[in-house]
């Protein structure tokens, strides 16, 4: 808003007390405040919420949101074109007009004269001619909330109950209004999915991900998911206003924002931040925010009564074993519409049959079911399995290896060469397509379990086990017993794992076993691809939506904006000055390689002797005259993702604790200990020194779990508590 004219303010806050008065007095707690210097901000957003429906919309300055030049209404049926026409002339209109303003302000018609009210008597021809490039139209959204508003009737006790149990700010049940109406259904175009739109790579960290479930639809684990997330970027940012931009921009963008404006205050780094990716969504993304709040606590003022959905009161418990959808059905006397409207997060595979309902799966059944378990006696033999459907085909992605496909999928190189006619295992590339053997599993009534002898030529991985625990009591090194089975880091088994013991047993019989946690854990294939281009696009690119269907179509958030590929990770990897920081599971050979030069040129231009360790925290001075160093980050940056991806393939963050340092304690021994890899602690501490840590340094750490396989039992177990009556 014009920074001078604190009568206008007074104005502004006078007419919003009277009109459209803030929350309560006590209702909002402190940790979420709402400044005054942006309450014409969140007036504007209020305005957009309650007022304006998708059939109109506001002309505006895009900083100074108190500047409205004129509310568009559109006629009923006036097609998107037509509209977007109607949208160009008035923009043109308004920026004559600041044109001319700038030029003169003598002999004014009663237009002209009315925008130049709109701003402070002392605006400068200068302040004026830029104005001209800010005219901007934001859709209304009204209709948009007050669907919002009647959804989240079935959620919102959930929503309220799981942040009041991490102890988080009771306001954040009104981000979903924000993101997406309160639609577990809602997908963005950039791949975001979810009432809280999150993102494949940043979902994964916390949920199921995959072509046969995706939680990020579920609308109770992902609200979980997002109070942990929420927590993550409170930790490493220090304030709610911080953290709630972040979940637009980034922790990692709002560290830089704080870092160079000096400061944590979300008035002066929404006014006078710039940067190329913190657009009019993040700006906006607080006071958007703050309006929701508002008018979710007061709907009845905004929209009058609301006949809101009854709150979910489903069943809910664990499937013990691999089941189709048509046998749930027939046992629990529904139809598919039903079960797909209480199971968002199964995927069209699982309910078109191709894929069976997974082992472990929460499934939520009408509350009439009543007791689910002489149902599921109801199952036939042939209705009951213990592996997953797997897939008669494999499209080859680029850098994909026949023996990485054949391990995938549970099969031997061998087997995929003679199925396929291959002569070589190089001999694949990317876009063929491979024939993949036994795709049907048999039923569980029918299949032998395996004996778990100790010392014999095949160990089942046991709840609890560590490769160092199996080593010892088989008699086989750890080294021998990664090289046996294929196993590049020594934390990634998982209970229910066959290893072999010696190089007698045949790969095969070990593989096939394996295939169903496998292909449950490892499906990459299964997994949604992003668009990281789309995903990384400014929101000044695009035009602004000028219809419902454009909002729509651009993505289900109230503010229009994107969210980044990678918006978890916190880590600067940046050049700056042409040196960078050395962060975890990074070696000098790593830099050589994104560098393309040798080791001894980085040895060389940083000082070091032959043979010394980067050590985590270190600057290291780069040679960027083979690469530039966009190509150097963008290198780095997909090394980091992968990785990144090959550990939540396995593990899951489940909640975050403070912790102490040890007397004593290494950052190997924590890691080692927590299954917490370095670069994960690092992402929850980034101002911590990790080379030079102290006994009594307090950290936030991680508490993760590997992502196993149900051990099969004779009953139902209950998921949780079943919700309130």
């Amino acid at each position: 808003m014009p920074r001078d004219a604190p009568r206008r303010l007074a104005l502004v806050l006078l007419t919003s007390l009277l009109a459209f008065p803030a929350v309560p007095a006590g209702a909002q707690s402190a940790a979420i405040p709402r400044p005054p210097q942006l309450e014409p901000d969140v007036q504007f957003w209020q305005r957009i919420y309650s007022q304006v429906t998708t059939q109109g919309g506001l002309l505006h300055d895009d900083r100074d949101l108190d500047v409205v030049y004129e509310e568009l209404r559109f006629p009923p049926g006036l097609a998107p074109g037509e509209r977007s026409d109607r949208v160009d002339a008035a923009r043109e209109k308004y920026q004559r007009i600041l044109k001319r303003l700038a030029t003169s302000r003598e002999d004014l018609s009663d237009e002209e004269r009315r925008v130049l009210r709109l701003w402070p008597k002392d605006v400068t021809d200068r302040q004026l001619v830029e104005a001209a490039e800010r005219v901007r139209f934001q859709l209304g959204q009204a209709d948009r909330f007050r669907e919002g508003l009647v959804r989240s009737g079935a959620w919102e006790h959930h929503v309220e109950d799981t942040l009041r149990r991490q102890n988080l700010p009771g306001e954040l049940a009104a981000l979903p209004h924000v993101e997406s109406s309160f639609n577990p259904r809602a997908y963005s175009k950039v791949g975001a999915a979810g009432m809280w739109q999150f993102m494949p790579s940043t979902g994964r960290r916390w949920l199921r991900v995959d072509n046969v479930v995706d939680e990020r639809l579920d609308p109770y684990k992902s609200t979980v998911a997002a109070a942990q997330y929420l927590q993550l970027n409170h930790s490493i940012l220090g304030t709610w206003p911080l953290a709630l931009t972040a979940y637009n921009h980034g922790a990692g963008g709002m560290r830089r924002a704080k870092e160079l404006m000096g400061t944590d205050d979300i008035v002066t780094i929404v006014r006078n931040y710039q940067s190329r990716t913190f657009g009019f969504a993040s700006r906006n993304f607080y006071v958007s925010f703050l309006a929701a709040v508002e008018i979710d606590r007061n709907y009845r003022k905004y929209f009058g009564p609301l006949e809101r959905h009854p709150r979910d009161d489903s069943r809910v418990f664990r499937l013990p074993d691999y089941v189709p959808i048509a046998a749930l059905e027939r046992v629990f006397a529904t139809d598919r519409d039903t079960l797909k409207s209480l199971n968002l997060a199964l995927m069209d595979p699982v309910m078109n049959g191709e894929r069976f309902v997974p082992r472990g799966f929460e499934l939520r059944v009408p509350r009439e079911v009543g007791d689910p378990q002489p149902r599921l006696a109801k199952l036939d033999d042939d209705e009951r399995f213990d592996a997953q459907k797997r897939d008669a085909i494999h499209r080859v992605r680029r850098g994909e290896s026949l023996s990485q496909i054949a391990r995938r999928h549970g099969t031997t190189t061998k087997q995929l060469m003679a199925l396929n006619g291959l002569k070589s295992p190089k001999s694949i590339r990317a876009g063929m397509t491979l024939r993949l053997p036994g795709t049907t599993p048999a039923p569980a009534a029918r299949r032998a379990v395996p004996a778990e002898p100790v010392g014999a030529e095949v160990y089942v991985v046991r709840s609890g086990d560590a490769l160092s625990d199996i080593a010892q009591r088989t008699g086989v090194a750890e080294q021998e017993l990664m090289r046996l089975n294929g196993i590049r880091n020594r934390n990634f088994i998982y209970e229910g794992q066959r290893l072999r013991l010696s190089s007698a047993t045949p790969t095969a019989v070990v593989a096939a076993a394996n295939a169903p946690a496998a292909a449950e854990r490892l499906a990459a294939d299964d997994r949604p691809e992003e668009d990281v281009a789309a995903a990384t696009e400014t929101v000044r690119s695009r035009p602004q939506p000028v219809s419902r269907e454009q909002a729509v179509a651009a993505g289900p958030a109230l503010v229009p904006g994107v969210q980044s590929a990678a918006l978890a990770d916190p880590i600067d990897y940046s050049v700056q000055n042409g040196a960078t920081t050395v962060q975890g599971n990074e070696t000098l050979g790593h830099f050589a390689d994104w560098l393309q030069v040798s080791p001894n040129r980085l040895r060389e231009l940083n000082g070091m002797k032959p043979g010394a360790a980067l050590a985590l925290g270190r600057r290291i001075r780069l040679d960027l005259s083979k690469v530039s160093a966009e190509d150097f980050e963008a290198r780095r940056v997909a090394w980091h993702r992968e990785l990144q991806d090959e550990f939540f393939d396995q593990y899951r963050i489940t909640a975050q604790e403070r912790y102490r340092i040890r007397s004593g304690e290494s950052l190997w021994q924590l890691t080692q200990r927590t299954n917490v890899p370095v670069w994960l602690l690092r992402q929850y501490n980034p101002e911590i020194d990790f080379a030079n840590w102290r006994s009594g340094t307090e950290i936030v750490l991680p508490r993760v779990e590997a992502v196993a396989q149900p051990v099969r039992t004779g009953a139902m177990s209950q998921a949780h508590p079943e919700p309130r009556a």
